[in-house]
């Protein structure tokens, strides 16, 4: 069908848009994950223990977890734009607050601001993407746009300890914050919710010629949403493995994966940073591959879940029966397959979450499940940061290699219990091609 010129407008803004959005996401990622590296100088400077630290970790997860519902009801009424801008601001003002931080409450604070200003920009990303590119390409942009976090993990990993050594983590924050402001700007200024916004064709007129063409699907209150969700025996298995799965990977990966390579290794800020990394390349490749085998070659969800718990849970074992005798060359792809199995693996996880229910409540359905994760990296946090207060610090000043033999075996339960809760999954994929 020949494209008219609006239509061409619209398929190609829609990626100015996407490239705006997915760096708004690549922030989201760099907040999550960034304590992991400055754990130890945060601990040092505010003479603040583990369990604090875990908490400090935590709070960011507490603020995302119960905004997911917010996020779905703010988009519908206020507009995904408007909710992205708002939030972002609050983001920005938190970052720099943390990185003028002179106590571990102003810390607090600071972490909590970029907490609720975050958790607002997945769902309505999600929103704005819906109205600008196709259901078939749904997919594949939520796996782009997870790549794109693993980029924000590398940023929080290897680019933020380089930025640590040489600035301090005080001015790498501080930094951090002016980019979000402009990064406001640019959305307000350029990113619309729908097409029809800047007066060009929504896509199902461009793919049908007229609204009349495309059958209206029936509209669901947010409450009756809710209810459809919360009573969909199939919605529990997915949640609690959401739950578990991010739980371990924002647990090890995002906080306490630092100072285990540290401590239990004795590796520099940039040997750990550069080893942490490895999280965001499991992410950049795993995400889009992980749709792929997903979408064209398995023709399942459900395989692909189970497939990388039982990697997770293998690797969980490994770890836990050899804590600090692996060679380096191996900890690069232990952290790598880390994030492959614990982390790509989301992007299906949320495939599953809108095949479940009908599309009127996909942000519903979505927003209610996006609860877990933050929920799991919430509790595993501090509970792991507990198990390291449990025993003396070592003369250097670190955390007892012993007490991550025991953080490890933990891990290697949750990943167990992950597992299982794949295996109670529904297959939800119905592509043969």
């Amino acid at each position: 069908m020949h494209e008219s010129p609006a239509a061409k407008k619209v398929l190609s803004y829609r990626w100015l848009i996407f490239a705006i959005l997915a760096l708004a996401y690549y922030f989201v990622y760099f907040h999550r994950l960034s304590l992991s590296v400055v754990a130890d100088a945060l601990g040092r400077e505010f003479e603040a223990s583990a369990s604090v630290l875990g908490l400090l970790g935590s709070v960011y997860f507490y603020c995302y977890a119960c905004m997911q519902l917010p996020a779905g009801l703010l988009s519908d009424s206020l507009g995904p734009r408007k909710t992205v801008t708002f939030f972002l601001l609050i983001a920005a003002v938190g970052s720099l607050l943390f990185g003028m931080a002179q106590n571990i409450t102003m810390a607090f604070a600071g972490r909590i601001l970029v907490g609720f200003g975050v958790s607002m920009v997945f769902i309505p990303t999600m929103k704005i993407l819906s109205q600008w590119f196709r259901v078939r390409e749904f997919a594949i942009m939520a796996g782009i746009l997870n790549a794109v976090g693993g980029i924000g993990v590398m940023a929080a990993t290897w680019a933020l300890a380089l930025m640590t050594a040489n600035f301090g983590w005080r001015i790498s924050f501080k930094l951090i914050g002016v980019s979000t402001f402009v990064l406001v700007a640019l959305v307000w200024l350029l990113v619309r919710d729908r097409p029809t916004d800047k007066g060009w064709p929504s896509l199902t007129e461009i793919d049908y010629g007229s609204r009349e063409a495309v059958a209206t699907t029936k509209k669901i209150g947010l409450w009756e949403g809710v209810r459809l969700v919360v009573t969909e025996k199939y919605f529990w298995p997915l949640a609690i493995w959401f739950f578990l799965d991010c739980g371990i990977f924002f647990g090890f990966g995002a906080l306490w994966g630092g100072p285990y390579l540290m401590d239990v290794y004795g590796m520099s800020r940039a040997q750990t940073g550069s080893i942490l990394s490895m999280i965001a390349w499991g992410m950049i490749i795993g995400s889009p591959l992980l749709g792929y085998l997903s979408e064209k070659v398995l023709h399942s969800r459900k395989k692909v879940i189970i497939s990388c718990m039982t990697i997770l849970t293998a690797e969980m074992v490994v770890l836990a029966l050899f804590p600090a005798s692996l060679p380096v060359a191996a900890l690069y792809l232990v952290f790598f397959i880390f994030s492959f199995s614990a982390s790509a693996i989301v992007v299906i996880g949320f495939t599953t979450t809108k095949e479940l229910f009908p599309v009127a409540i996909a942000g519903t359905s979505v927003g209610a499940v996006n609860l877990f994760p933050f929920l799991g990296g919430a509790v595993f946090m501090p509970l792991l940061g507990k198990i390291l207060d449990a025993y003396p610090k070592t003369v250097a000043g670190g955390y007892d290699p012993q007490a991550y033999s025991y953080l490890l075996y933990l891990l290697c339960g949750a990943a167990g219990l992950a597992l299982l809760c794949s295996f109670m999954m529904k297959e939800t994929c119905r592509a043969k091609s």
